[in-house]
């Protein structure tokens, strides 16, 4: 029984053409960048200084400096803010330093200055990659195709200009142009940009092709079907757009959060101020309660609560080798509670590996012999399968013998003459004209059942062998699948675009028991979505272009970094850099740990700020005694965060689990 997997080809000598380098923004080209560098370098040199007791004229200009750097835009943009009746939390940050500055805190308001100039520049960071690698999307598709007009004639236009029922003409190695069905021709074309699938797709008149997509060896008359702004290719760039400006509602409450801190600040540190005034105090002793009341409710200890735990886990992280793009992602990965993972190049390795070595009954070949005999036939090939075969040969040490009147045919596979032998290569149903009995179809059931693609070698038209290959599995596969249902409560699901007879096997193998099969980037998107319709917080584990929308739709997005394409990595929350699966329960669980932390710190943090508030409003708190109390409740709370740290701190796969 033929599947796509079964259909083979050699693409073009030197491979498809590579796809246009995708632009990237410099991050020192950011204005909130260079900004927050420069507040860090000044505060890092003044530092020393201030604290080994150095001369104020030294220090004090790099303070001042840092001041002026790092707050003067957070600062304009709050007074802009404040045109639209807007009070937000930066520039009460700022106005928070500069009231520490005045009552001589110096140091304090520096370091708070830092932090949130840090933080801006983070942002805005994230904010130009994501927008590098939409843009990156669209260099997929070609600029320009061939199209057939009426009297045979070609033209080369702009595919912008391509209509609904235009014919193009896809030459080898050529992308397609646009999204469509396919008139006459057969080749194999590559699709794993739109589907996942690892290997290419054989594409005969009647069969759907993508823009975007790489032909092979033959060359296709393609019926245009779609308009090129409704391609495949286009709607992902419009789902990653849309995810990405809807992504984080979190973001919406925690504004809410600032404006009612914010206005609540400013009239209780004027109300402090003006009310012992109205009662006959005089200024100084006012303006001294107020600062003071600036100094302890300043929220230094709330925004420590909140990053030490959640940097020192991506810190953690990194040194595991998964890289978490910002604190807010860290966090969210601690509130996931439904996994949905992608099979090829996530679950698998991504690369077509030999599994099977099957020499037929009666035949004078042993696997060895078998395996370099095809390894000889297809060394000339670039196609996939051939590459895998080759690399097993050369995996066992075997010396390939040399092979003359070499010839590829599309969806069928290679014929070479090997020492004066005639050997054929390729797919089981498009050489069954050679016989081989009940044996052979015996062999190649069993390999199709176990989701590997069977490879008939014959000798002198005679079947000697059948290869199977198949994307190999992730050693660590089952072993995190059951982590990951362990933490979640429930198991993953498997969302992919390959056919569903590979991907039910590999699911049967980790343990994972619902299986969507030949899905689209819109169908992926849609599953996602009707999880997050029901409450559920999604985790999406992908690595190809295919997996760039529901990545960015998810609640939190992981790519697999190894093979994972520029988009995947651009869209995705996390990357696992070393490509160790084994790594997203891990990092899940370290979350769940950091958030934890989050909270204890704010309501240690909460406790010391409402005690000392208290104190300077019913009593008379001394300003040494506030700032000691400030300072306290900040050290305490960092150095709780830092704990994540530790070694230890970084949670391993139970045994139980393998």
């Amino acid at each position: 029984m033929p599947s796509a997997l079964d259909l083979r080809s050699a693409p073009p000598v030197g491979g498809p053409r590579p796809a246009p380098p995708r632009r990237r923004t410099r991050v020192l080209a950011l204005p909130e960048a260079r900004w927050a560098l420069s507040a860090l370098v000044l505060f890092v040199l003044a530092l020393p200084v201030h604290v080994l007791g150095g001369p104020a004229w030294l220090w004090g200009p790099l303070f001042a400096a840092t001041y002026a750097t790092g707050g003067w835009e957070p600062g304009w943009e709050g007074l802009k803010a404040l045109k639209d009746k807007t009070l937000d939390v930066d520039l009460l940050m700022v106005v928070a330093a500069l009231g520490a500055a005045a009552i001589g805190q110096v140091l304090d308001g520096a370091l708070l200055i830092v932090i949130f100039a840090t933080s801006g520049a983070l942002e805005a960071v994230a904010t130009a990659r994501t927008a590098d690698s939409v843009r990156g999307l669209l260099d997929l598709a070609p600029t320009t195709a061939t199209r057939l007009l009426a009297d045979g004639t070609e033209e080369s236009v702009d595919t912008g200009s391509l209509a609904v029922a235009d014919t193009v003409l896809v030459r080898p190695g050529e992308r397609v142009g646009a999204d469509g069905r396919v008139l006459d021709g057969a080749s194999d074309v590559d699709q794993a940009t739109i589907t996942g699938e690892p290997l290419p797709v054989a594409k005969q008149a009647g069969d759907e092709v993508f823009a975007g997509t790489v032909n092979g060896t033959g060359a296709l008359r393609v019926r245009v079907e779609r308009d090129p702004a409704d391609s495949v290719i286009a709607r992902i760039v419009r789902m990653v757009e849309e995810a990405s400006e809807t992504k984080a509602p979190t973001q919406l409450f925690i504004e809410k959060i600032e404006q009612r801190y914010s206005i609540g600040m400013v009239i209780a540190t004027l109300a402090v101020f003006g009310v012992p005034l109205a009662f006959g105090d005089t200024l100084q002793p006012a303006l001294l309660r107020a600062m003071t009341f600036m100094i302890v409710a300043s929220p230094c200890a709330v925004v420590l609560s909140t990053m030490p735990p959640l940097l020192s886990a991506i810190a953690n992280a990194g040194r595991h080798g998964v890289l978490a793009k910002s604190a807010v992602v860290m966090e969210r990965l601690g509130q996931i509670d439904t996994v949905a993972l992608d099979k090829t190049g996530t679950l698998t390795e991504g690369t077509p590996r030999v599994t099977d070595i099957t020499p037929l009954p009666g035949g004078v070949l042993d696997e060895s012999a078998l395996l370099r005999l095809a390894a000889s036939a297809e060394h000339a090939s670039e196609h996939p399968l051939a590459r895998a075969v080759v690399r097993a040969a050369r995996e066992r040490g075997l010396a390939l013998a040399g092979a003359t009147d070499f010839t590829s045919a599309p969806g069928a596979g290679v014929t070479a003459t090997v020492g004066g032998r005639t050997v054929h290569v390729g797919s089981p149903a498009h050489l069954a004209s050679a016989g081989g009995g009940d044996d052979l179809d015996r062999v190649v059931r069993s390999l199709e059942d176990k989701g590997r693609t069977a490879v008939l070698v014959l000798r002198d038209d005679v079947p000697v062998g059948v290869l199977g290959i198949a994307d190999r599995l992730r050693t660590d596969a089952k072993a995190t699948v059951a982590a990951l249902t362990e933490l979640t409560g429930r198991p993953p699901t498997l969302l992919t675009g390959d056919n569903e007879r590979a991907a039910r096997h590999i699911a049967a193998e980790v343990g994972i028991t619902d299986v969507r099969a030949g899905l689209l980037p819109q169908d992926k998107v849609a599953a996602v979505r009707g999880w997050e319709a029901e409450g559920r917080r999604v985790l999406v584990v992908g690595d190809g272009v295919n997996d760039a929308p529901a990545l960015a739709a998810a609640h939190t997005g992981i790519a697999m970094g190894k093979a994972g394409s520029d988009l995947a990595l651009e869209t995705a929350d996390a990357v696992v850099v070393r490509d160790e699966l084994a790594t997203i329960p891990a990092v899940v669980a370290l979350s769940r740990t950091a958030r934890r932390l989050v909270v204890q710190n704010l309501t240690i943090a909460g406790v010391f700020i409402t005690a000392l508030v208290a104190w300077d409003l019913i009593g008379t708190l001394p300003l040494p005694l506030g700032v000691a109390g400030h300072e306290g409740s900040t050290v305490i709370v960092g150095l709780n965060g830092l704990r994540l740290l530790r070694e230890a701190a970084w949670p391993r796969l139970s045994k139980g689990t393998g």
